[in-house]
């Protein structure tokens, strides 16, 4: 990773957006010279309670961690986190079946939540000096005259404008107003709520606090990530509409009897008053931001979510919104012009961030449908067996996304392969002992192998 390094010309930098992404790239900034003050849209948080109902927790994964890595706060942050080192799937009947992550308890994630990691964010940005203005709401911007307009305010001289504010983004709305950006946003017809698992008597977890719980359901699931006080965050995702969607789970008797029929062990987990907490907390929404070219010339750079916003099923929006500050920090050591930065850094991130954002789609079936499904289950087990017998040759697509730094894209078109082999594996085998380890060596010889030499890919993370 190249070092953070003070730029030869100290400019004026403006970022939009004062969540975690938005701090860790004023930071970057700040740590190279810049005069950098940040605009964010909402109160301090850290002086005022943030609303409740929407706080999904956050995954990070060595990709998210190494950013921190910069400012010395890998470890700091760390103690803000519970490990997850697997998933635990809950059938309608109670049955669990538990599935790891890594190939080892050395791998795993790590939840955080939302506001306290942001906090912690907003704190260490300020102790570098950098100012932040809250409760400003952008409404606009002028990028010949790098001015920035914002809600009841006069016009702001912002110098080079970072978007850091979301999937939706006030940046990038007016880059696309200027005819700089175009841009689609993809939506789901599926939106979330929040739910809380209240810790157990004496504040011990309510359930296992290594794994992340998931009901799958075919056309909706439940799931919930630990919290340090032992309670767990968790998020019911529905349709919009039909049978089982929001619009019809409309009273406490109906969301009652949903919560009877499809997650009967999740009643007695949950608060005793969790169809009124279910009823009155919002809805959000699910989409897939994509857009091009992320930057103006050297006056605008669109970064994280307001460039690549994703749904939330890989694990990766924070993460990948990370890596593109380690990104954007390599490009700046190799060149003080800001227009061939930005290109260059466009240009790296756009395939990988178009390949995760993939990725979670995907990841959002298997989690809501295939975590149930038994074949799904044994190619799952037949892929540990891989990745434990052949360490120098197999790691998951989903180790290579979450535990080490190979590009999003070149993971992506070796994950495709290796389903091709473990369905090969899997075809006429009931139990993960009964594949043929000597038959799967040679595929993965004839068909991966090639593909790490021809895009350079290390396994020995």
């Amino acid at each position: 990773m190249a070092s953070v390094r003070e730029q030869k010309a100290p400019k004026k930098m403006t970022v939009v957006g004062a969540g975690p992404v938005g701090c860790v790239l004023a930071m970057l900034l700040a740590k190279r010279g810049h005069d950098v003050e940040m605009y964010e849209m909402r109160p301090d948080m850290r002086a005022e309670s943030a609303d409740g109902g929407r706080s999904i927790n956050l995954v990070l994964t060595d990709r998210g961690l190494r950013a921190l890595e910069m400012f010395g706060l890998r470890e700091k942050v760390l103690e803000i986190t519970v490990p997850v080192l697997g998933r635990m799937m809950h059938s309608v009947d109670g049955e669990l079946a538990y599935q790891p992550y890594g190939k080892d308890d050395s791998e795993c994630n790590y939840s955080v939540s939302r506001g306290e990691l942001n906090k912690f964010l907003l704190d260490a940005a300020e102790e570098m000096g950098i100012t932040i203005h809250f409760e400003k709401t952008c409404t606009g911007a002028d990028f010949d005259t790098s001015q920035l307009h914002f809600e009841g305010s006069d016009p702001v001289d912002a110098g080079v404008i970072f978007g850091a504010d979301g999937a939706p983004s006030a940046v990038r709305k007016a880059l696309v107003e200027a005819g700089a950006v175009d841009d689609s946003v993809e939506m789901l017809e599926y939106g979330y709520k929040e739910l809380i698992f209240p810790a157990a008597d004496g504040g011990e977890p309510a359930m296992a606090g290594h794994a992340l719980h998931i009901w799958p359901r075919g056309d909706h699931f439940l799931m919930g990530l630990a919290n340090l006080d032992g309670s767990f965050t968790g998020t019911i995702y529905l349709p919009w509409k039909g049978e089982h969607g929001f619009e019809e789970l409309d009273s406490v008797e109906k969301v009652r009897a949903f919560f009877e029929e499809f997650y009967p062990d999740a009643i007695p987990l949950l608060g005793e008053d969790f169809e009124e907490e279910y009823l009155s907390n919002p809805n959000g929404k699910l989409g897939t931001v994509r857009c091009k070219p992320w930057h103006l010339g050297d006056r605008a750079l669109l970064i994280g979510d307001a460039a690549h916003g994703i749904v939330p099923f890989f694990g990766q929006g924070l993460n990948c919104g990370f890596e593109d500050c380690v990104v954007l920090d390599e490009v700046f050591t190799q060149t003080d012009d800001l227009a061939e930065a930005f290109s260059t850094f466009d240009t790296r991130r756009k395939p990988n961030s178009d390949a995760i954002a993939d990725m979670a789609l995907e990841n959002f079936v298997e989690m809501r449908d295939k975590v149930g499904d038994p074949h799904f289950l044994l190619k799952k087990a037949v892929e540990h067996r891989l990745e434990n017998e052949f360490t120098d040759i197999y790691r998951s697509r989903y180790a290579m996304v979450m535990y080490s730094y190979i590009p999003y894209s070149v993971a992506y078109s070796l994950g495709e392969v290796q389903q091709e082999i473990l369905e090969e594996l899997c075809a006429d085998i009931e139990r993960p002992e009964d594949a043929d380890m000597e038959h799967a060596r040679e595929l993965i010889e004839q068909k991966l192998v090639p593909l790490y030499d021809q895009h350079d890919v290390d396994l020995s993370f």
